[in-house]
Formats: structure tokens, sequence, C-alpha cells
């Protein structure tokens, strides 16, 4: 009994064996498509409950749901823009100049001119080893296109008979109503100014400041140019042109080009904004008449610095209409110095403000920095600043001038430009004449004028000396003045006549 159920249970525990062996293979056999079904099924249901919670959320204005990943931005392939292509320069030899210094040029420089002016950023090129012959030419706008640029590296000089000015021009290069215009290299305007300067030189007018240089002889004693002919034996005429001006222009650069022996001014700027001048030089002898070096009107933002500048006028002539100038380390001399004005010609209305004059080297000039202006003249000079100016050998070298007269004889008239915050400051060097001249408006007084850091020594040369001189004129001395230039009256006058709308600008 005991045997036959040991038999027994052996044999069930046999065939339970069996059967877990079977449904062991079977699952191995299986096992992967049912984890494929099993994580499919897995996926099925999470969509649903992802989509199903996404919809809830949505109804109760919640945040939105994941989205499905964002595919990879796709790349641009979309071509670069072709770069602009530069342009050949525009050679003036190419359009028939011939650069031997006696054939006429001009045409050439028209034509080059002509083709230049049709494409943005060209160039016109005058190369080096040549000599032009150019007549009155003008180089226009509106219409060029912009960012043009001359490169000058030759020599470019004027004609010298009387036939080519005719009856007379203001002007013998110019540029007008320009947009970027650049004049730069290495190159030469000549003027050819020696026979206008003594042909005529009875017509000019003359510096008023020289009425206060008197020789120890008491006569001042001037050499009369001899009038010597034109190359054709005829008389130039009495007009005489400025060698390079700019006309209605924006950012308008000159660099690196010497423009000497101009018939009258050598550098030229009327209505122009945005001027830039630097690194080149203006060369002409002391004793040429009425050739200021540049020469600003009616223009703004003007930045003039690294210059040489050597004249028979003003170094720089600042006149009416100009505004936001800075002038720093220029060489003057020989010349006039540097000024603001004339202002107020016959009756007119002038306006100058915030100049800068600084960082100055002046040699061997009639005067250092000066603001002269007519009478019978209105408008206002306001917001000046005249500082580190180095002067050597100055015939006077801080001047206002009130009664400016470049001729015979001027009416006395009571109307005056009026003149206020005016500041000079390490204003040193030597004197040959007069350390300090201010002669200022008696109906309209100069007002806020101060000086701090004058030192100024005399050097006797031979003329007679004398002590500063004020007129009219009120201010503050900040530090001692060497000389002690105590007719400066301090603050302001007690009668001051308020401006009126005549007056203001």
């Amino acid at each position: 009994m005991i045997t036959f159920s040991f038999r027994r249970l052996a044999f069930m525990l046999l065939i339970a064996l069996l059967v877990w062996c079977s449904s062991s293979g079977i699952c191995h056999a299986r096992r992967g498509k049912h984890w494929r079904q099993s994580r499919a099924a897995s996926s099925s249901l999470s969509k649903k409950k992802s989509k199903s919670h996404s919809s809830g959320s949505h109804h109760h204005g919640g945040s939105k749901s994941k989205s499905k990943a964002p595919l990879p931005p796709k790349q641009d392939i979309t071509p670069p823009p072709p770069e602009k292509k530069v342009s050949e320069p525009f050679n003036v030899l190419d359009f028939g100049a011939k650069g031997d210094g006696e054939t006429d040029d001009t045409k050439a420089f028209q034509a080059a001119w002509a083709s230049a002016c049709k494409v943005e950023a060209s160039t016109i090129m005058v190369p080096s080893d040549y000599i032009f012959l150019v007549g009155p030419i003008s180089f226009s706008g509106p219409y060029c296109e912009a960012n043009i640029v001359f490169q000058l590296d030759g020599t470019i000089i004027a004609p010298t008979n009387a036939k080519a000015w005719g009856s007379g021009l203001l002007w013998w290069i110019e540029f007008t109503k320009l947009r970027g215009i650049t004049i730069q290299g290495s190159g030469v305007i000549d003027g050819k100014g020696s026979v206008w300067w003594q042909d005529s030189p009875y017509n000019d007018p003359f510096d008023d400041e020289a009425k206060l240089i008197i020789p120890f002889n008491n006569t001042a004693q001037e050499n009369q140019p001899i009038p010597i002919n034109s190359k054709q034996g005829s008389k130039m005429p009495s007009i005489k042109p400025t060698a390079l001006r700019f006309y209605g222009s924006f950012n308008v650069t000159v660099t690196g080009i010497t423009i000497q022996n101009s018939p009258q001014c050598h550098l030229k700027f009327d209505n122009c904004m945005g001027v830039s001048i630097y690194e080149m030089s203006v060369s002409s002898p002391g004793d040429s008449v009425n050739t200021d070096g540049i020469h600003l009107q009616n223009s703004k933002d003007v930045l003039i610095h690294t210059t040489n500048l050597a004249c028979g006028d003003d170094c720089v002539s600042i006149q009416t209409g100009c505004s936001n100038v800075y002038i720093h380390n220029v060489k003057c001399g020989p010349g006039h110095g540097i000024s603001i004005g004339g202002l107020g010609r016959d009756g007119t209305k002038a306006c100058v403000s915030n100049i800068t004059v600084r960082d100055i080297i002046m040699h061997n000039t009639m005067n250092g920095v000066r603001i002269k202006t007519w009478q019978g003249g209105s408008g206002s000079v306001q917001g000046v600043l005249f500082s580190n100016i180095q002067v050597s050998e100055v015939e006077l070298p801080i001047v206002i001038d009130q009664f400016y007269c470049d001729k015979q004889k001027c009416k006395n008239q009571t109307s005056a430009v009026a003149l206020s915050g005016i500041t000079y400051e390490k204003i040193r060097g030597t004197y040959t004449v007069k350390p300090v001249h201010f002669a200022c408006s008696d109906s309209l007084p100069c007002m806020d004028v101060t000086l701090t850091g004058i030192q100024l020594t005399p050097l006797q040369e031979r003329y007679h000396m004398y002590d500063p001189f004020c007129w009219q004129t009120f201010g503050e001395l900040t530090t001692p003045t060497v000389p002690p230039i105590g007719c400066l009256q301090i603050g302001k006058p007690s009668s001051n006549r308020i401006q009126s709308d005549h007056d203001s600008c």
C-alpha cells in the first residue's frame, strides 16, 4: 500500500515536470513576439491617455500639451548675395589726358568724372609722375552716386593765360552737391597764383589789424609788388578764383594732398555738412594777398586736424553760419592766424557757435587767435574756446576787433554782432607788437570773456610795442596773467542792452 502510493506520487511528479518543461519551451520560443505586442499595447494606451489628458487640459484653459518633438530646422539653402563688384579706377589717362603740363586736359577730366559719377564708390585716378593742365572745372552732382573718391597722386596746374578765365571766376576746381566725396593722395594742386598776386594788387582789401603794427620809423613801408604780365601778355581778371571749393555737399574728406599758390583762397567749404580735413598742407608765400588757407562758410560739423597751413591771410577763416567746428593739432605760419570773421559786413546778420581751437602752433604770423566783426551787423558769436595755443614771434596773439574795416574808411554804426562766452586758456609764447587787443562795441560790449593761463613775453624786433588794450570787454581772470591784463572789466556791464530778436540766431 505504501509502495503503491510512492509510485503514484512519483508518476504524478513526472507528469507535472513534463508539462512544465513543455510550457517553458513555448514561452521561450514566443518571448520576442509577446514583448513587442506588450510594448505596442503599452504605447497605444499611453497615447490614448495623453490625448485624453490634453483634451481635458484645453477644456480647463490649462497649459498646452506636449507636442511631438519638433523636427530639426531646415537648413537655409538660399545662396548668399553676390559680393558687390568693385569697379576699376577711372584713370584720366584712359580718357585722353596727356599729363605733359602743356596740353589742356580739362575735357579728359570731365569725361572721367561723367563715367565715375554713375558708379557708387567709384575712384577717379590722377596718376603720379604726370602734370595735368586743367582749366576751370566743376565736378557736379546731385545725380551722381555716393562715396566717390578722387585719388590725386599727380600734379594739377592752373592755366596762366588770361583768356582761360574770361572776365573772372570765383573758383577753379569745384565739387558741388555730392554725398560722400573724398579727395586723397600725395598729389599737388598748384594755382600758379603769382601772376594774380602781382598783376592786380591795388584792388585787394587789406587786413585791418595792419594799422596796429607800426615800424620804428613810423611808416608802414609796403613793398608794392611789381605788376607782371600773364603768359599771354594781358592782365589777369580782377576777380581771383579759389583753388578748390566744395559747395552743398555732405560727408566731405580732404586728406594727404598739397594745395599751393592759389590766386586767392586755397580750400573753401560753403553750405557743407560733415567735413573732415587732415594730414594735408597749404603752401603760399606770406606776402601773397588774400590767400586764406581754409575758409568755412555756412558749414557745420567740421573737423580739421594734423595740417600745415602757410599762406598770406588767415590760416583758417570761420565765417557766418558755422557751428560745431573743431580744430586741433594745426601748424599755422606764415599767415594771419586763425580767425572768426569778419562778420556782419554791410549790415548782415552773422551766427557762429560752438567753435573749438586747440593744440595749435603759430610762428611768424600777424595774429594768433582773432574774432573780427564789422560795425552795423547783427547776430551773435558764442561758445568759443581757444586752448593751448603756442605762439612764436606773433605780432598780436589775442585779438577781438569789433571795428574791423578792410577799406580806407568805414562809417561808425551802433549795432553790432554780439560776442559772449569766449574763453582763452594756455595761450603762451612770444609777441612782437601787443599781447592782447580787445576792442568791443560801445552799444553791445563783449561779455563772459575768460582768460586762464596767459603767458606772453615780448620779443623786440622792428615794431613799436604796446601794453594790453581792452575796450568794453567784460569777463574774468581765473589766474594771474603775463603780462597783467588789468584792463579787462570783471563781471558784467551795468547797462547791458538786452539782446533783441534782431541779434539772436
